[in-house]
This record gives structure tokens, sequence and C-alpha cells, in this order.
């Protein structure tokens, strides 16, 4: 029995759990927090959308012992997750005032030209802007914490999908 081997097969489920657990975190600042998402709070969204999926097909197959895409799968959800950094870093720099963000991250989503789009401007509510950080600690936002995180667990899918192709007969 080797401890790494074992370690190095749950790795879906780990990769799976973390893009899970972040998702539901941001689903819970929103809809128990009363956080309102910016537009790129939405977009750091889908990268672990996709990476859960992706997990559920590695653990699947884990599962049926059919290991063989497993790897590959890590591969991809890593890549994934590198992208979803990315999208988290820019927001950073958005934060911080490094670059400017998007237009859809302006207060209000731009100037109503009729009075129907202010009225449904009114009834919806402005879109939160993506340059004030709605939440911290220790000074990080948390789209700072989704640049750490995904580009962690990202770098951990990688050495586990290295570690199973090494470990194949």
């Amino acid at each position: 029995m080797n401890p790494m081997r074992d370690f190095v097969r749950f790795a879906p489920a780990a990769v799976l759990g973390v893009s899970t657990a972040l998702l539901l975190g941001a689903l819970a600042f929103q809809y128990l927090g009363g956080l309102k998402p910016c537009p790129l709070c939405l977009w750091q969204r889908y990268p672990h959308g996709i990476v859960i999926a992706l997990g559920l097909v590695a653990v699947g197959l884990g599962l049926a012992a059919k290991p063989t895409a497993v790897p590959w799968l890590l591969i991809l959800a890593g890549l994934v997750l590198l992208v979803g950094a990315g999208i988290a870093a820019f927001h950073v720099g958005v934060e911080q005032g490094w670059w400017k963000g998007l237009e859809a991250c302006a207060a209000g989503g731009g100037t109503p030209t009729s009075l129907e789009e202010a009225k449904k401007l009114a009834e919806k509510g402005a879109p939160a802007r993506c340059d004030d950080v709605a939440w911290s600690l220790f000074g990080i936002s948390m789209a700072g914490y989704n640049v750490l995180i995904s580009l962690a667990t990202g770098l951990f899918a990688f050495w586990a999908a290295r570690q199973m192709m090494r470990a194949r007969p």
C-alpha cells in the first residue's frame, strides 16, 4: 500500500470540493450575506462550475475503475482554474485601481436612454461596481482569495495528474 498513491487517488474529489466550496461561498455571500455581485464576480463563478462538472466526471470514472482519463480531466480542470485565477486577478487589479474595469462594471451599467430603460434599471437596481471591495479579510478581497485558492488548486491538479501518469504500469 502506497500512501502517496492513495492520496493522489482522492485528487479529483479534492479539486471538486474546493471549487464547490468556493462557488457555494460566493452564493452564500450573495443570498445570505446580501452582497450584490458585480459582473466580474459573476465571471469568476463560471470556471468553478466547469471544474465541478469535470470533477464529477473524474470522480465517477475513478469509482468505475476506469481511471485512464482522470489525469487528463485533472489537467483540464487545472487549466480552467488558471483561467479563473486570471479573471480574479484582473478583478483585483480593477479593485486596486491598477487598470480600468469593463464597461459593464460601471455603476448602473450605463445611462438609460429612455424612460422605459430607467424604470427597468430602478426596478432591478444598479449592479455592483467592480472597483468597490464588498468584503475583505486581512486586506485581501474575495477576488484576491479566489486568485490564491484557484491558483493553488490548479497547480495541485497538475501535480496530481503527473503523479497519476507516473504511477501507471
